[in-house]
């Protein structure tokens, strides 16, 4: 083993540590060993930042972009909506969610698929009486069969069709992957749909099918009496005042004739005012002791607005009946509840921390976690991904309010009203990338990132959402591990590694030493990011292929499947990441499902690649 060699698998074994820790993000890490790489010469100083450039690195950020388009445009809104018509059968909800979402997976990116449906199959088990636990890993697991469809289905696809350009062929199509993907994904989620599901563990049932969020109970009204030290000083005062020992959300602010929604912190006092409050018992007590408001006893008509008020935020948290705020004047108060993505910034910060009112317009009333609303102080519980938060904002400035965030609305109560219009033209331009790559007109790259240039300009992404679309971690990862991973094949540290796996397996046929380079991958990507290990295998897959003196597409092809099929592990995928806490799960939950779908997966897909790509 030569002394480049040994800097390679060194580094690769640190970084390997360093992903399984995920102590630091795997950008990060990925950064790391590509300058350790360069700082000890094994990477050639002028090729050190040429993965940026790389096809596959254009082609993983411009189908972000697309996917964001079509979820502007509402594409998969409209199909999302036919979902809640499925019943309350359980195969049948599994059957449809994870069919659709696998569909969707194949031509967006798996997350954005995931995130869609997420909140529909929340809604759907909340109605069913049901642990979400049973619909949300089925979903999961299905964005990531679905990623196996296409050529933009997952970055993995993109850096396998590079490396086969690299092998001396012509970059695999837009559908070269479909007859293995079908296959897998057909077989996979016939699978769950009728057997896995039971597989899954129920971590908590809902009850019935009510509200995870009951606040009525919550809601006071109280008064601002004659001589109370805090008329004339602000809101924020007064709640500063009992902040170590309350939980108090003003809800509104009633004035003479002057009613006041989510009033500012900043808003001074005044004798006789009524504010409708959000606290419990304990809470409650406390504002009154300590600050000298009285509780609004005497029915007036101050008092009747604000008790309008309650009535009305009463009615908005009722499933059946809040969807009709998509019919309430511009500008108006609704509620909403949304769940904490893992890029949000809201994850280990608290809402006092980030002052959401003043900065974001919204108040956050109560949070759920796991099924359950966790009873602690609002103001001092930190948020972590898969949170469901219940939030009070106005109506026009709500959806920016949650891009702003980072968190998913949860659809309990239907999805959002799209323009016919922009799902036909957002599907229109979609189908033209993709004619354009399936024709070979124009490189992947290209026709891509066109599409999504025409996207911009038509306004179906705003200016200022373009980078939000892109996921950073994912690009700078792509990047930086493509360099270390053409070291790891000019050192001859891939054809080692060849060579050890031709050694196993050479009392094995062709079909089993394809099966065993599918299996390691598949295990690597379950502790690595699916296109990290697509980068380290690929030179790997070359080698063997070259070993055994055959065509280097089957192994490519086996690397693609193994790369995206991380179902042993919560930490393999962002899709696997994302369902955890809303889902209940454990670490140790993923692989009693997803041991026998992984076992599928190689069962299905090796007949099927070498019936397609023949050694």
């Amino acid at each position: 083993m030569t002394g480049e060699q040994l800097i390679v698998f060194g580094v690769l074994a640190a970084t390997l540590v360093l992903f399984v820790w995920n102590r630091w993000r795997y950008d990060l890490v990925a950064l790391g060993a590509l300058l350790a790489c360069a700082l000890t010469g094994v990477v050639p100083a002028d090729e050190v930042f040429s993965g940026i450039g790389h096809p596959a690195v254009i082609s993983v950020a411009a189908v972000l972009v697309l996917s964001r388009g079509l979820l502007n445009a509402g594409v998969v809104d409209s199909v999302a909506r036919r979902l809640m018509q499925v019943g309350e059968r359980p195969w049948a909800q599994v059957a449809a969610l994870t069919g659709i979402v696998a569909l969707s997976s194949g031509f967006m990116n798996n997350v954005g698929a995931l995130a869609l449906f997420m909140p529909v199959a929340i809604w759907m088990s909340r109605q069913s009486g049901r642990s979400p636990s049973y619909l949300l890993m089925p979903l999961a697991f299905g964005s990531l069969l679905g990623g196996t469809l296409t050529l933009i289905g997952t970055p993995p696809n993109l850096i396998i069709a590079g490396y086969r350009a690299e092998a001396g062929e012509a970059p695999f199509g837009m559908f070269a992957f479909l007859p293995v993907g079908a296959a897998v994904t057909v077989a996979g989620v016939l699978f769950i749909a009728l057997l896995g599901w039971r597989l899954v563990p129920r971590r908590q049932e809902q009850e019935g099918n009510g509200d995870l969020f009951e606040i009525s109970a919550y809601l006071t009204e109280v008064r601002v009496p004659e001589s109370c030290k805090y008329a004339g000083r602000t809101l924020h005062a007064l709640i500063n005042a009992v902040e170590d020992e309350a939980d108090v959300q003003v809800i509104a602010l009633v004035r003479g004739d002057e009613r006041q929604r989510m009033p500012s912190t900043y808003e001074v006092l005044r004798e006789g005012d009524i504010l409708l409050v959000e606290a419990d018992s304990d809470s409650l007590k406390a504002l009154l002791d300590v600050t000298g408001v009285e509780l609004a006893a005497n029915v007036d008509e101050q008092e009747d607005e604000a008790r309008e008020e309650q009535e009305a935020t009463e009615q908005a948290v009722e499933e059946e009946k809040a969807r009709k705020s998509h019919k309430s004047r511009h500008g108006e108060l609704t509620l909403a509840e949304a769940i904490v993505s893992p890029r949000s910034m809201l994850v280990g910060t608290s809402a006092s921390g980030l002052d959401l009112r003043e900065r974001h317009g919204v108040n956050v009333l109560a949070v759920a976690r796991q099924g359950q609303r966790l009873r602690q102080r609002l103001g001092k519980i930190r948020f972590a991904s898969g949170d469901i938060l219940l939030l009070q904002a106005r109506e026009d400035a709500l959806q920016s309010s949650l891009n702003s965030l980072g968190c998913l609305p949860l659809a309990s109560r239907g999805l959002s009203i799209t323009t016919p219009r922009n799902v036909l033209l957002a599907s229109a331009i979609f189908a033209i990338t993709l004619a354009t790559i399936a024709f070979g007109l124009v490189p992947a790259a290209t026709a891509l990132v066109t599409g999504a240039l025409v996207m911009i300009l038509v306004g179906l992404i705003p200016l200022g959402g373009i980078y939000e679309s892109i996921d950073m971690p994912v690009i700078v990862l792509v990047a930086a591990m493509l360099p270390v991973g053409q070291a790891l094949e000019s050192s001859g540290g891939s054809q080692l590694i060849a060579e050890a796996l031709l050694e196993l397996g050479r009392s094995l046929p062709p079909a089993g030493t394809l099966a065993l380079l599918m299996v390691a991958v598949m295990l690597i990507s379950n502790v690595v990011n699916n296109a990290a290990a697509a980068v380290l295998a690929a030179p790997v897959a070359i080698s063997l292929a070259r070993g055994m003196d055959a065509s280097v597409d089957p192994f490519l092809m086996a690397v693609a499947i193994g790369a995206s099929c991380a179902f042993l592990t919560p930490i393999g995928h962002q899709s696997n990441t994302l369902v955890m806490a809303p889902g209940g799960y454990r670490f140790g939950d993923y692989w009693r499902l997803g041991l026998p779908l992984s076992i599928l997966v190689v069962l299905c897909a090796v007949p099927a690649i070498l019936w397609i790509w023949p050694l």
